[in-house]
């Protein structure tokens, strides 16, 4: 049986990592930079603390383009093209190599010492068995060298790290596009959008009713860049994200990762939930309509979130208050375009806007720490209501809550809100800030003494993506 060779292996590092000959010829580094490349680059220049750095998120959201976009940073801040190793993972002639390997090969091939301070990135890692185990006895054994590392099965990656990293590992969650990058990468940001330098929150549109049909773009096709900046990929973005995205997460991530038999039951869990993005739900109902039976459907929804497909949001009552079981809650895909891939693309009067355009705004703040105090409310007693968005303070009290909307008629009657307005009444107006997302109206309305601020969807949308990068 031929194995093999380490020439063969060289030939092939050799080959993905040309800036070894020529510094000028790294992929991907003239391509539009993530708002969040300048974040990871600090860590990855991090080296008073040792750790490794992993990168996270699902798949083609430009983590390859980033690590490219890293090494062209590296070289242009001086770093020495011959101490940086990149090793894609997933490349069969890589397959039983163990990650010491690459960076011995690299040293030896390279005249490099334990002295020198070198760069080794190793791309799709999860195709490593027991990858988290290798990594952290190399970052403890080669403490001149600075290792990266990227993943697509985003939780399931930081469990794992998280298990056996011990302090060893720096995670840094790669999202999908924001609808503030959506707008850069798609070259019309500065025409739509006037912004203020220091506060997203003063942004402004000169153009509401295109920065509306921009949001809807987003909200069928623009999470993935290589959606956004190759017409030919966007011109069939519905097969390109329901083939090379949800369907291997589905058919070939998840089996592998957790042993899945039954394929299509996921399948049917995912499309449903899917569907149904924004709405709340229960295991119960879940079950019903998939076929998925209920002892397997919490582990398929933690398998889902595990692959950044969906996020689950938890319930609270009128009082800010927490439910002791949590019977219903709300499933959010973690990008839009998802259900357009799926089913149809939406148009600006769908049923489905609503829903979406809830989806879309959640998704920008899935980016940030503060989604682990984002909640819903909801209550029977009474008339019963719901408020679509609440954020809680340290003390688990709700600060600020608001209703996402896709139409002007709740700024032209703001009493309809009456769910709001109950819940703000019940948690103190003085201990609360509210308002609404319209479809094109800004502006304050006053109902029962309780004032309700109403912003744009779309450009509300757009400043909480500038926001929660910024304060990354």
């Amino acid at each position: 049986m031929l194995e093999i060779s380490s020439d063969d292996v060289l030939n092939r590092l050799e080959m993905d990592n040309s800036w070894w000959v020529d510094s000028g010829k790294i992929p991907y580094v003239n391509d539009p930079k993530r708002d969040y490349f300048d974040k990871f680059f600090q860590l990855v220049t991090e080296r008073k603390i040792k750790r490794a750095t992993i990168m996270m998120g699902p798949r083609r959201i430009g983590k390859t383009v980033i690590l490219y976009q890293t090494i062209g940073k590296l070289i242009e801040v001086g770093v020495d093209p011959q101490k940086i190793l990149y090793v894609s993972m997933d490349t069969p002639v890589y397959v039983g190599l163990s990650l010491e390997k690459f960076a011995t090969l690299f040293q030896q091939r390279n005249h490099l010492d334990n002295a020198s301070e070198t760069y080794v990135i190793y791309d799709e890692i999860q195709y490593l068995k027991n990858w988290e185990v290798h990594l952290k006895d190399l970052v403890d054994h080669y403490p001149h060298i600075k290792f990266i590392a990227s993943g697509s099965a985003a939780a399931a990656l930081k469990l794992k790290s998280q298990e056996s990293g011990a302090g060893r590992f720096t995670h840094f969650m790669l999202p999908p596009l924001t609808f503030a990058e959506y707008l850069h990468f798609s070259g019309i940001e500065e025409d739509l959008i006037i912004q203020d330098p220091l506060d997203p929150k003063k942004d402004e549109t000169g153009d509401i009713d295109a920065l509306n049909q921009a949001f809807i773009d987003y909200i069928n096709h623009g999470g993935y860049p290589e959606v956004v900046i190759n017409p030919a990929i966007k011109s069939a973005g519905k097969r390109y994200i329901k083939e090379d995205i949800i369907d291997k997460v589905l058919l070939r991530d998840l089996p592998s990762l957790y042993g899945i038999n039954d394929i299509q039951e996921m399948n049917r869990l995912f499309t449903v939930l899917a569907y149904n993005t924004g709405n709340e739900v229960s295991p119960e109902e879940l079950s019903q309509s998939s076929g998925v039976p209920k002892h397997l459907l919490q582990k398929y929804l933690d398998y889902l979130e595990a692959a950044f497909l969906i996020v689950r949001v938890a319930k609270i009552n009128e009082s800010g208050k927490h439910f002791k079981r949590q019977r219903q809650f709300k499933v959010y895909l973690t990008n839009p375009s998802m259900r357009a891939a799926l089913f149809k693309p939406v148009k600006d009067d769908d049923p489905a806007m609503g829903a979406l355009a809830e989806t879309a705004i959640f998704s920008q703040w899935f980016h940030s720490p503060e989604m682990d105090l984002i909640r819903y409310a909801r209550w029977s007693s009474g008339v019963g209501g719901e408020v679509d968005i609440v954020k809680l303070g340290a003390d688990l009290k709700p600060v600020w809550a608001y209703e996402i909307k896709w139409s002007n008629a709740y700024f032209e009657q703001p009493r309809k809100l009456k769910s709001l307005i109950k819940f703000t009444k019940t948690n103190k107006p003085e201990n609360i800030s509210i308002g609404a997302t319209t479809k094109t109206m800004s502006g304050e309305r006053e109902v029962q003494g309780i004032t309700i601020r109403f912003f744009p969807c779309s450009l509300h949308c757009y400043q909480i993506g500038r926001r929660v990068t910024l304060n990354r």
